[in-house]
């Protein structure tokens, strides 16, 4: 089969520039099994990502991620080719899981590297795995989701852009702390921590405790995005009266921004079925809320538990959730533990972006403030996305 050649134009009708914004193509729809692709900008090559999301060996989509200035268009040339490898680029971004190797004492010299694990109901690997779950990051930013009941999504906030993953896996030794490296900067327990999808019994967030099958798995490792994906099949969800669902979440990171999307699937429409989710309540935070999907908070706490403080600071931190207000079925008042939601949808999807920043940052926020205004301003890049022709 022939290679394919065409533009992709990309327009941004907004009144503001914007950065890093991800072009994913779905291959499908240009009839070929794709190898390789090339795309450039006027004549030169720019980076590119090929990916196969269900792991059939087969590329399901194509991505690059460019810069925009507003009221603007630029316009892409893209080859598809039936033949080749994936070209080659500088990483961007990096994603590991790990088994836990008792015979290696160092934190960040764990070296049984994993692409996906598969449990039944009642088993939890939380403490065979190297920081308890997958980990992925771009320069800017880094995250982890716990392997258990919890499926909780943690933070490790950096000084300086980079990345970082490789060298500390996610726990940088005094050394790579002296040196400017990272580290984890949220406690989040049983919270919600940073947008955390949980059932919903009608009272309170439930955990995933009852799951047939629950696989977490690295999709995608760069050079521009990684994805994650949570696996639960056959899950109670505690909403009274409900039969077991599946759901199949992916956690994606682009290169560049500092916002994670994540996209819910379910094995069928769910229009009788609620789920929490929201933001960990920070000890001492202040919070921010539009009342239509978009909810945040800056506090500072302790990162880890009190009998593992030796070592470490408290941490200031900057949180955001934006939900399409379409699905926010009740916002709830802060507790003690979480600023959370009741949301839902009619369809088998849900849809939604999680985002932090650290005080620590050399490059980020360092007020409320200014963390209340960037997350207003990312809500509006968020619904007036480009278009892409």
């Amino acid at each position: 089969m022939a290679q394919k050649t065409f533009d992709v134009n990309v327009i941004n009708k907004s009144k503001t520039d914007r950065k890093a914004v991800p072009v994913v193509l779905d291959l499908k729809k240009y009839g070929m099994d794709v190898k390789s692709a090339l795309v450039q900008s006027d004549g030169t090559e720019i980076p590119s990502q090929l990916d196969d999301l269900n792991g059939d060996g087969i590329f399901d989509e194509l991505c690059f991620i460019t810069d925009i200035s507003k009221k603007s268009e630029l316009k892409f040339s893209v080859r598809l080719m039936p033949d080749g490898k994936p070209r080659e680029y500088k990483p961007q971004v990096y994603a590991e899981m790990l088994m836990s190797n008792k015979k290696v004492k160092s934190s960040n010299k764990q070296n049984l590297y994993i692409s996906s694990l598969t449990v039944d109901n009642g088993t939890n690997p939380y403490w065979m795995l190297h920081h308890h779950g997958p980990a992925f990051e771009n320069e800017m930013v880094a995250y982890r989701i716990y392997f258990d009941h919890r499926q909780t999504v943690d933070i490790y906030g950096k000084y300086k852009k980079g990345l970082e993953l490789k060298e500390t896996q996610f726990y940088p030794d005094k050394a790579q702390k002296a040196a400017g490296f990272g580290d984890d900067i949220l406690w989040v327990g049983e919270t919600l921590g940073l947008g955390t999808l949980r059932g919903w019994n009608g009272n309170a967030p439930q955990m995933l405790k009852d799951v047939d099958h629950r696989t977490l798995r690295l999709v995608a490792r760069g050079p521009l995005r990684t994805i994650v994906e949570v696996i639960d099949k056959g899950w109670n969800t505690m909403n009274p009266g409900k039969d077991k669902i599946d759901m199949t979440m992916r956690y994606t990171l682009y290169a560049g921004r500092r916002d994670c999307f994540v996209d819910v699937k379910f094995n069928k429409p769910v229009p009788e079925y609620q789920f929490a989710t929201g933001i960990i309540n920070v000890k001492n935070s202040v919070e921010m809320s539009d009342n239509k999907g978009l909810r945040g908070c800056w506090g500072t706490d302790w990162p880890v538990s009190e009998k593992d403080s030796a070592g470490h600071k408290r941490e200031t931190v900057g949180l955001g959730i934006c939900i399409p207000a379409a699905n926010v079925i009740s916002e709830l008042p802060a507790n003690k533990d979480n600023y959370p939601y009741v949301i839902g949808n009619a369809t088998d999807e849900l849809h939604y972006n999680i985002t932090f920043g650290s005080a620590n940052e050399t490059f980020g926020f360092h007020s409320a403030d200014a963390w209340f205004e960037h997350l207003k301003a990312w809500k509006k890049e968020l619904e007036t996305p480009i278009e892409i022709k």
